[in-house]
């Protein structure tokens, strides 16, 4: 490869590595061992032990520190521990996880929720001395926490609480490491003093001894066979009157004095619900990252496998042709690949918001929630994206794809799991839009006078414009059915920002209004239900706008000429590619013209057709190195010589 390519990549890489990038090239070296791979054919009780095995030398690498306070024998770097423990991705997912949920999850809580009492367990599970796990989801609630039947009952006599699982779809469930491994979990119950419920709180509950065998009163069971990661000891745990000390609940938002005394300096029950949560947001931004990385694999993978495979003679020249010089394998693969570039920037923007609100850097009113709710619209986007792109790969890799040997089916069964879990998707994309409503119903509410008027013309030229097409007339008037993307506006940025921002705006507009109309005649359920699928379209459509927005400004970084042009052809290719994947709603809602529709659809086959000789320098942007990809066809002769 000539060595302006080779640059070309480097600088994209560095850019898409993000603030952290030197934790990136330190993993790229320190992971690629084989001692950090995964074995299929292990069963799941030999995996479940290489994991930890593998989990002892990430700890002796120093990767878990960065997420603790310095206080707490950590380094204080938690956009590099979330940065350090992504790149586990590229080696074995069951890892990641097996990792994410003690050093993340069970780590978090207590750190996050605990105070200076529970400062020696924070030491000890770095290390590996203490494990543990997050036993928060229900057999009967999963993403609703508020509602979890688990029970914490204060004993005033022995100053203790109870643990108790009152029915059996209060069993803890699907709960990382409660099988095998972890001898303590940080258990969220509803907290009960005086007869009286003090809603959700988390306590530490040792559950095993240190030979491995449940305590008095722990039941554990093993989930068993799942549909991917097998070395993650998934399991339940029922509790029966377990009693625990009354400093193992972890108190930083609330305790309860020795004589029964329940105390907060949040005084709304709701707000210090929300706010117990929101301190484990670092565990939903993982979750996004982890799923990019994996379907970056994928694609590391597939077009690497394209630009050698040859399928079919060309009739002129008598050549079997390589699978990526096809149109349709193009189009089923870059645009995946602009919309990787798209979200690694969109990560590095959110990873770098997390970690300025969990230094303490940003102490904004709503800077916490504004954090929350990004990381719950990316989530959503990474892991639809993961799903979507894997099982591409595989389909893009023939039969080669669904061996074993060659990663694919790995890969999509550890991801599909991240879909659900640190919050469904739906319920993830329904959050958004919630939030997204609330700050519309404010703006709507403060209008004076002269707004609403406003607000009403708006309203009312929407709907004169829709029903009159007004706009596709002008588009029609302006789009020629022969321009090139160079000649439309489409071309222009700052129209592609105003079309995403048009179908945001717009679908958020008109949900508010059919909620408000639906609520005169329903119950506040019936209207919400009724409006659902539009609201969640609404959600969406904030989402792919907040990408976007993320991707011009990443590329506004990039100083060097070549790869800041590459770049923005990546980012042309992403927003044609969405944008046709919302040709209907564009047209049905008149945003868009017959002619300026058919610009799109022409303009994904430009842009696939001018990124195809880059497509190696794309891929080697992505930052997974060749030692990593561990694909036994991407080295297989008897498949890439044949003459």
């Amino acid at each position: 490869m000539a060595t302006g390519t080779t640059t070309t990549a480097e600088h994209l890489r560095s850019a898409l590595d993000g603030p952290w990038r030197a934790i990136r090239e330190q993993a790229r070296t320190q992971l690629a061992g084989e001692e950090f791979t995964d074995d299929p054919e292990l069963d799941i009780h030999a995996a479940r032990e290489r994991v930890l095995e593998q989990m002892r030398l990430i700890a002796a690498l120093g990767y878990p520190e960065k997420g603790f306070r310095p206080q707490n024998g950590g380094t204080g770097d938690p956009g590099g521990a979330v940065t350090g423990l992504e790149m586990l991705a590229y080696t074995d997912l069951s890892l990641w996880v097996k990792s994410g949920v003690q050093w993340g999850l069970f780590g978090g809580a207590v750190e996050n929720l605990g105070t200076e009492r529970h400062r020696d367990y924070i030491k000890r599970l770095i290390s590996l001395d203490l494990l543990g796990c997050f036993a928060m989801t229900e057999s009967g609630h999963g993403s609703d926490v508020a509602d979890l039947e688990t029970t914490a009952t204060y004993d005033t006599a022995t100053q203790e609480f109870v643990i108790n699982t009152p029915t059996p779809s209060a069993r803890k469930d699907y709960i990382g490491g409660a099988a095998k491994h972890a001898r303590m979990a940080a258990v969220f119950a509803q907290l009960i003093v005086g007869g009286e419920s003090k809603g959700v709180h988390c306590l530490l509950v040792p559950i095993r001894d240190e030979l491995g065998a449940d305590l008095p009163g722990v039941t554990t069971y093993d989930d068993g066979l799942k549909g991917g990661l097998p070395g993650v000891d998934n399991g339940r745990i029922v509790f029966d009157q377990v009693r625990v000390p009354r400093e193992n609940l972890l108190n930083r938002y609330a305790d309860v004095s020795a004589d029964g005394a329940y105390s907060s300096e949040i005084e709304n029950p709701s707000r210090r619900f929300f706010t117990t949560l929101g301190t484990l947001v670092r565990g939903r931004v993982s979750v996004g990252g982890a799923a990019a990385a994996g379907a970056r694999v994928a694609l590391s993978i597939a077009v690497r496998y394209a630009l050698a495979r040859r399928q079919f003679a060309d009739p002129d020249t008598g050549e079997e042709t390589l699978l990526l010089d096809y149109r349709s394998h193009q189009r089923r693969l870059l645009p995946l690949v602009a919309k990787s570039f798209a979200l690694a920037f969109a990560q590095n923007d959110l990873v770098r918001r997390m970690d300025t609100v969990q230094r303490g850097d940003n102490v904004e009113a709503g800077a916490q929630r504004a954090l929350e709710k990004r990381a719950a619209g990316l989530k959503v986007a990474q892991t639809r994206h993961a799903t979507r792109a894997i099982q591409e790969c595989r389909e893009a890799c023939g039969g080669a794809g669904y061996l074993t040997e060659n990663r694919l089916v790995t890969l999509k069964a550890d991801t599909d799991v991240f879909t659900t879990f640190e919050g469904d998707n739906v319920v993830l994309t329904q959050l958004v839009a919630k939030e997204l409503l609330t700050a519309y119903s404010d703006e709507v509410r403060d209008l004076d006078a002269m707004g609403w008027v406003r607000f009403a013309a708006t309203m009312a030229g929407d709907v004169v414009r829709k029903n009159t097409g007004v706009r596709q007339l002008i588009q029609t008037l302006r789009d020629r059915s022969d321009e090139t993307i160079d000649e439309g506006d489409l071309a222009k940025r700052d129209v592609q920002l105003q079309l995403f921002a048009d179908r945001e705006d717009y679908l958020l507009r008109t949900a508010a209004h059919r909620l408000r109309a639906r609520a005169a005649d329903t119950g506040p359920f019936e209207a919400f239900n009724n409006a659902q699928d539009h609201i969640l379209a609404a959600g969406a459509a904030h989402i792919d706008r907040l990408v976007l927005e993320e991707f011009v400004d990443g590329i506004a970084e990039i100083e060097d000429p070549e790869a800041k042009a590459l770049a923005e052809k990546v980012c042309d290719l992403f927003v044609y590619s969405t944008l046709e994947e919302n040709l209907a709603w564009y047209i049905m809602h008149r945003f868009m013209s017959v002619e300026r529709a058919k610009a799109v659809r022409r303009g994904v086959n430009e842009l696939v057709d001018r990124l195809r000789p880059e497509a190696l320098t794309l891929v080697e942007a992505m930052g997974v190195p060749e030692t990593m990809l561990r694909a036994e066809m991407l080295h297989d002769a008897s498949v890439f010589d044949r003459r």
